[in-house]
């Protein structure tokens, strides 16, 4: 799946998302976080040679449940999962390279 472009108001459960097959990128943030904005190409450009990982862009923010189900605190906050399970987090990568190395298992 490619890069998706705008955030989730309204995104899937916690249960709905531990129930996932294969890999899932979750992306937490706002539109307007410049930290998000600027890690938007470096995320595109990972993806792009990651077929097969399944982009899930969630807002997030006070109140949002999911989000604290993850324990996110700062944006961007990327987080792999395989199956469900977390194998991998980012927060505030700096670059496709970084995303490489910090998602290269």
């Amino acid at each position: 799946m490619a890069f998706i472009a705008t955030y989730a108001v309204d995104p899937a459960t916690r249960e709905e998302i531990d129930a996932l097959p294969g890999l899932t990128l979750l992306e937490f943030g706002v539109a307007w976080c410049p930290h998000c904005q600027a890690a938007q190409d470096g995320i595109r450009d990972w993806l792009a040679g990651q077929p097969q990982v399944v982009h899930r862009k969630i807002e997030d923010g006070s109140g949002r449940r999911l989000g604290r189900s993850y324990q996110v605190k700062l944006w961007p906050t990327l987080i792999l999962l395989r199956d469900g399970q977390e194998i991998a987090r980012l927060v505030r990568p700096g670059g496709q390279d970084e995303l490489q190395e910090a998602f290269a298992g």
